[in-house]
């Protein structure tokens, strides 16, 4: 999952980036409202977290004209401006949850994950797959009643594979959803994440889970191809 942070405070920058990446979040990072702009218009992200104070443009603004854009990205409003006309305005002005400073990271945390699951349009924290079953609250992962250790990383990618289950998915998909920088990215990494996922997912006497799409991708399903 990619999540694009518009925050001007070096401190909050990396303290929240830190987190979301330990999360298994994928983070890009901008201090001012015009790139932000420019990276949400350039990006697919699943959320955005944005700051309402910022230089160049402020965050209103920038809600504003994605909005009128028509783009649906989901938008987090993260401020110390806490007064109910604030709060008002924000969601009137087209933001899907408002947070104000300080607060808690898992707090935080908590509201990126709603969001992810409003967007897939999954109210339940709880997916189903067969056998497989994950908590998206605890970042649990049972496979026939076996608990699965995963790397956040690996958890991220299961996550999104189960949020699309039954849908192809592209490798293209995976790497801008999953993955900071695609330039920095080895031309198997995608393979080797999927191989090392299918492994720890293997059930014996059971269907493998993620199939290979040929050409085309890779398919999270219950159902034996």
């Amino acid at each position: 999952m990619k999540v694009l942070l518009v925050e001007d405070s070096k401190r909050l920058q990396r303290a929240i980036g830190e987190g979301l990446r330990k999360s298994g979040y994928a983070v890009d990072i901008t201090c001012n409202g015009e790139e932000g702009l420019w990276l949400a218009e350039s990006n697919e992200y699943d959320v955005v977290i944005l700051d309402l104070m910022l230089p160049g443009l402020d965050g209103l603004t920038v809600l504003r004209r994605l909005r009128d854009q028509g783009r649906q990205t989901h938008v987090l409003i993260l401020t110390a401006k806490d007064t109910v006309e604030d709060r008002v305005t924000g969601l009137k002005t087209g933001a899907d949850d408002y947070l104000t400073k300080p607060f808690a990271f898992d707090e935080l945390l908590a509201r990126v994950e709603a969001l992810i699951r409003r967007k897939y349009a999954s109210k339940n924290p709880k997916i189903y797959i067969g056998d497989l079953s994950l908590d998206t609250l605890r970042r649990e992962v049972t496979r026939a009643g076996r608990s699965i250790a995963l790397q956040p990383r690996e958890y991220a990618l299961l996550e999104y594979l189960a949020l699309r289950a039954g849908q192809i998915v592209s490798r293209t998909e995976i790497e801008q959803s999953l993955y900071d920088d695609r330039q920095d990215l080895m031309s198997n990494v995608v393979d080797s994440a999927i191989c090392s996922l299918r492994k720890k997912l293997h059930c014996a006497n059971e269907p493998e889970l993620i199939q290979t799409r040929r050409g085309m991708g890779y398919l999270l399903t219950a159902e034996e191809s």
